[in-house]
């Protein structure tokens, strides 16, 4: 047994309070300890926490179910068609490593970054928006998810309706209903956000913010449409509203997608679209940098909500960031990726018009990491999700994409967590057990 074993050993034994160290004497077995005390009575809390009674406040809702569903690791053996990252096998650990052991040594590294980030990554970030935004415009943030939050709490009060594409990222809908806000949803088809039933849904709420994701939207992998773009802006300008730009998966691109279209930011000129995008998804869980881009006195808003609830991300991240998406190893992992997504996205089709030909798959995505499955009608989506898991397939079932009823069960499959197409292809065989056992 090697030295490193023996103190980890030691070290997860002091964690549980099993043992203890004294240092130049040894490790002990620590006294045991006295009896527990007496349990106290919480239930008060109940009250406490269902205060927001009143007529005209929407009750907060903190349902975090759907963002698990992708976080929660499968028990061993398990197929993970439920992930919401890359493989570790796909994860530019070592240049990760390296990029964070450079960042360590750079002066000032670990002192206090400027609040709105590191100068020359803000510079980066607005040049990977787009040639119409400056460094001035952006906010260095910790993660999507963080980001997404500021935004919605500077441009929505509690109560207040926020528009958002159906179906839509379930971790948006989580965030929006823990603020107090109200998910109204609008249809989404293959050319992204529907315009006609946005200005509508403007026209009836009165909102003031649209949430979206224009390139490979999550679940359906759709594309917002080159003649819906201006569109959706125009719309949302005549609301006196704000767009808020979930720009997730650009760098999850696949080899066959061809040219990209432009965020929104970079085409809006009037400060409509709040831009956000991260490079959590394209490197790792744990790689938690993102940006918030905006212009005019909204920007300050952003600043404040962020210094108020985080102060900074922190400094060696950040420095961390910069080594990375600096290094000749950054483009060579996008490339790589690229082409791994593409080889996964097709065995995955493959296999499922092999095993699965009564499971819909109304759009094949350029980009991102999952797929979007209509069940057959009439089929029990909870019951096929746990017959799937029975089967040895953790995936993500519809529901929780839909802020209102959905039209139909569904279910989303990721290609990005799992070991490679081997077992993507075996995933597939297991859920027709799974099939077989719902649909009969």
């Amino acid at each position: 047994m090697s030295p490193v074993t023996v103190s980890r050993a030691l070290a997860h034994l002091v964690a549980e309070g099993l043992v203890v160290t004294r240092p130049g004497a040894g490790a002990f077995r620590a006294l045991p300890h006295a009896g527990g005390a007496p349990a106290g009575d919480t239930s008060w809390q109940e009250v406490a926490l269902s205060a927001d009674s009143a007529a005209d406040v929407v009750p907060r809702t903190v349902d975090a179910s759907g963002v698990t569903v992708s976080l929660a690791v499968p028990p061993p053996g398990v197929t993970e068609f439920n992930g919401g990252y890359l493989h570790p096998s796909l994860q530019p650990e070592k240049a990760m490593a390296a990029a964070l052991s450079r960042a360590g040594r750079r002066p000032g590294a670990w002192g206090r970054p400027p609040l709105e980030g590191l100068p020359e990554l803000r510079e980066w970030f607005a040049r990977s928006i787009g040639d119409t935004v400056t460094a001035a415009e952006v906010l260095i943030t910790s993660g999507g998810q963080s980001a997404l939050t500021t935004a919605l709490r500077a441009l929505a009060p509690p109560g207040a309706p926020v528009l958002v594409e159906s179906p839509t990222y379930p971790g948006m809908l989580a965030i929006a209903r823990a603020a107090g806000l109200r998910p109204v949803p609008v249809p989404v088809d293959a050319d992204g956000v529907r315009p006609a039933l946005l200005a509508d849904a403007f026209r009836a709420t009165g909102a003031r913010v649209f949430v979206c994701q224009p390139l490979f939207q999550n679940p359906t992998g759709a594309v917002l449409a080159p003649q819906r773009r201006g569109e959706v802006l125009r719309i949302a300008r005549a609301a006196g509203a704000f767009v808020i730009e979930d720009d997730f998966v650009r760098r999850l691109v696949h080899a066959d997608a061809g040219p990209l279209p432009r965020p929104l930011a970079a085409d809006d000129p009037d400060g409509v679209v709040v831009h956000v995008c991260s490079l959590t998804k394209a490197t790792s869980p744990s790689f938690r940098v993102s940006a918030l881009a905006a212009r005019g006195p909204v920007l300050e808003r952003l600043r404040a909500i962020q210094v108020v609830d985080t102060f900074f991300v922190p400094r060696p991240l950040q420095e961390a960031a910069l080594e990375l998406v600096g290094s000749p190893a950054w483009p060579r992992h996008l490339r790589t990726v690229s082409t791994e997504l593409k080889a996964r996205r097709d065995a995955m089709t493959a296999a499922l018009g092999l095993y699965l030909p009564e499971l819909t798959l109304p759009h094949i995505p350029s980009g991102g990491y999952h797929l979007w499955l209509r069940l057959p009608d009439g089929t029990d989506e909870p019951a096929f999700t746990a017959a799937a898991l029975r089967a040895g397939v953790a995936l993500a079932p519809g529901r929780p994409y839909f802020s209102a009823e959905p039209p139909a069960g569904h279910v989303r499959l990721s290609f990005a967590a799992v070991a490679g197409t081997g077992e993507i292809t075996e995933g597939v065989r297991r859920l027709r057990t799974a099939c077989d056992e719902v649909l009969g």
